[in-house]
């Protein structure tokens, strides 16, 4: 057996733990969970301006990563992002969704779009905090 360091891991291997873990579930849980989705944004030249990943989790939407480039924040894109992930969460079977967001970045978005914090990490990077939300998507 060997035990390797990846420093920038690849899609492929994300896949293989997602799958695996997927597959591990479904013994436990009689259907498998972690599926990957999102949603972007591209300008009319069809460069990408911003964008959210996310996973299904069985119930649950995990928004993973947002971001929009800073020439076009504060126009509305990421309420429009947002609403439409939550729905592709919703028509794949989600009632709730979750994030966490760094005290310098957009908690405060979150909770204007009916977001609830329910737990933070204090010094998370040094002199932050690391804010945990979650949503009802019923």
């Amino acid at each position: 057996m060997i035990i390797e360091r990846i420093d920038s891991p690849d899609h492929h291997f994300i896949q293989q733990l997602g799958d695996g873990l997927s597959t591990h579930a479904s013994q436990a849980l009689g259907r498998e969970g972690f599926h990957a989705t999102g949603v972007r944004a591209l300008d009319d030249d069809g460069a990408c301006i911003g964008g959210i990943h996310a996973w299904v989790n069985w119930n649950w939407l995990q928004i993973y990563l947002v971001w929009i480039d800073e020439a076009h924040r504060g126009r509305g894109l990421g309420t429009r992002m947002l609403a439409e992930i939550e729905q592709i969460g919703r028509e794949q079977g989600c009632e709730h969704a979750h994030l966490d967001s760094f005290s310098f970045q957009a908690p405060e978005f979150y909770e204007r779009h009916g977001y609830q914090r329910f737990a933070e990490l204090d010094d998370y990077p040094p002199g932050q905090r690391r804010i945990f939300l979650r949503k009802s998507l019923t």
